[in-house]
């Protein structure tokens, strides 16, 4: 694995803790989050896609792994493979923060076997029905979904072996009450192992700003100094993150690949539209992938952020 990544002044980087000036306030992101990640959900991309397995093998899924769990549970939405690095056992209980589909949980299922349990948290409630829906269906036992925020996650004290998480904490508002609730809920000895963005130096105005580019998990990306101070802060020893060379912009492999207006979306939650002259014509009910890809149009990623590893323990 690579180094640490180097990082500028903390002081300045963690500035991006705060919320784009676009939209101050919290509430507000949260629901775009929200809604923009529904609409991801019932927009049919899957692993039965070229274009979604390649961003899945592009941060680090073997074809393997992505043929062992529904093709639903993958939508291109990772940053990195965090079960590959978390090191899973029979019997132990892991949770999966902003689960999504349920792409992670259910490659953890298998790791720890049936004496073990893998749990997922989403605050959207379309993801949480896509996970149970994959999880019918595929017969699996020892998983459970709940809807919930990941800074009050639904779980109790000193419950759980490991948390995973995938490109989801830099989403979050509230990234201190995420730390300080993933140790809450960790047994002592438990640990942390995590792919998520993290900046390598400030963003341009047009970045740090823009609402969308906070969907498209880049302006709500905190340093690897923020991140390491954080998680120090919250409780957790043995804090490393690690920059995984991924390419960022391997999101754009997805670009034309989602269903156009899915059958089961209502008028206010319409699916995600096709590249330029797709069938939905609202603008405002996109997912996303479309926020990710207008992105990369304009920027290179990799200049700003990495896919990085994180690890830390609960003495």
């Amino acid at each position: 694995m690579s180094q640490i990544i180097a990082s500028g002044d903390p002081a300045s980087l963690s500035k991006n803790f705060t919320l784009p000036r676009v939209n101050p306030m919290p509430e507000t992101v949260t629901e775009v989050v929200r809604s923009r990640y529904g609409n991801t959900a019932i927009s049919g991309l899957s692993s039965n896609q070229a274009g979604v397995r390649a961003i899945a093998e592009a941060f680090g899924y073997s074809p393997e792994e992505l043929t062992s769990i529904p093709a639903e549970a993958n939508m291109g939405l990772s940053c990195g493979n965090p079960t590959a690095s978390a090191s899973l056992g029979p019997g132990e209980v892991v949770v999966d923060l902003g689960c999504g589909g349920g792409l992670d949980v259910f490659l953890a299922a298998q790791k720890v076997g049936p004496t073990g349990r893998a749990i997922g948290i989403d605050m959207t409630p379309q993801m949480i029905d896509l996970a149970r829906r994959n999880a019918t269906k595929s017969g699996v036992t020892n998983v459970e979904f709940h809807l919930g925020m990941i800074d009050a996650i639904p779980l109790p004290d000193a419950s759980v072996d490991v948390i995973v998480s995938n490109c989801v904490i830099n989403l979050a508002t509230d990234k201190q009450a995420v730390f300080c609730e993933m140790l809450r809920v960790l047994k002592p000895g438990g640990r942390v192992a995590i792919s998520d963005i993290a900046l390598k130096q400030s963003l341009p105005p047009e970045l740090a700003q823009n609402l969308l580019a906070y969907v498209a998990c880049i302006a709500g990306a905190i340093s690897v100094d923020a991140y390491q101070s954080g998680l120090m802060q919250a409780g957790f020893s043995d804090v490393a993150v690690i920059d995984s060379n991924s390419d960022l912009n391997a999101y754009a492999k997805v670009e034309n690949q989602a269903a156009c207006c899915a059958p089961q979306a209502s008028s206010t939650t319409l699916s995600i539209a096709q590249n330029a002259g797709g069938c939905c014509n609202s603008s405002d009910d996109t997912g996303a992938h479309d926020d990710l890809v207008k992105l990369i149009k304009d920027h290179n990623l990799n200049d700003y952020a990495a896919s990085v590893k994180v690890f830390a323990i609960k003495a």
